[in-house]
C-alpha cells in the first residue's frame, strides 16, 4: 500500500467528517431558530461533503482503516459541533428562579444590570416563595447564574430554550441587511 492509501485518504476522510458533522449540528440549531435561508445552505454543504467521503469509502470497501477514519471523524465532528454550539450560544432562554426567602436584592440587581424581570409571589410545597422570570440571550446565561448564586445560593432555578417569543425591545439588536437576509427569524 502506498502513503495515500495508508495515511492521506484516511486523514482526508477523517477531516471531511469532522467538518460535515458540525454543519449538521448547526443546521439543526438554525432550523429550530427559524433561520430559513441558512439551513438549506448548510444542508447542501453537509451532504456534499458526506457524498464525497462515502464515495471514497464505497470505492475502497476492502480498506477497514477507511471505516475507522470515518467513525473517528464522526465522533470528532460531534465534539466540534458541541463546542461550536457553546461558542455561538444562539437564541434566547427563559430563566425561572424560585426563592424561599425574599428576593428583592436579586430582583433589583438583575434590573440594575439591564435584565427585564418579572417577580411573582407564589406558594410552594414549603410555603411562601418568590418566582422570578427573565428572558435573556443564551450568551448571558453564565452571567445571570453567577448573580443568582452570589445573591441567593439556595435558590432553585431552571433554564429553558425559547423557540419563539414576540418582539421584546429589551432583547432587540440592530442587524444589518445582509444578516437579516441570511438569519431571518421565523414568522
Amino acid at each position: 500500500m502506498d502513503i495515500y492509501t495508508l495515511f492521506i485518504y484516511p486523514l482526508l476522510i477523517f477531516l471531511a467528517r469532522m467538518i460535515d458533522v458540525p454543519f449538521g449540528t448547526l443546521r439543526i440549531i438554525f432550523l429550530a431558530k427559524g433561520k430559513k435561508l441558512l439551513v438549506p445552505i448548510l444542508g447542501f454543504f453537509e451532504v456534499l461533503l458526506w457524498l464525497i467521503v462515502i464515495t471514497k469509502i464505497v470505492q475502497n470497501v476492502d480498506k477497514p482503516h477507511y471505516y475507522l477514519a470515518y467513525a473517528l471523524g464522526f465522533a470528532a465532528g460531534n465534539w466540534m459541533g458541541m463546542l461550536i454550539d457553546q461558542k455561538l450560544a444562539v437564541g434566547t432562554v427563559l430563566v425561572r428562579i424560585i426563592t424561599a426567602k425574599p428576593a428583592l436584592s436579586l430582583v433589583n440587581l438583575l434590573r440594575e444590570t439591564g435584565y427585564v424581570v418579572t417577580d411573582v409571589p407564589a406558594f410552594g410545597a414549603t410555603g411562601q416563595v418568590n418566582v422570578i422570570f427573565t428572558i435573556v440571550k443564551r450568551k448571558e446565561v453564565d452571567n445571570i447564574v453567577t448573580k443568582i448564586r452570589e445573591y441567593n445560593p439556595q435558590a432553585f432555578y431552571t433554564i429553558e430554550d425559547i423557540g419563539f417569543a414576540s418582539k421584546n425591545t429589551a432583547l432587540a439588536e440592530r442587524k444589518n441587511t445582509l444578516r437579516r437576509f441570511f438569519l431571518a427569524p421565523r414568522k
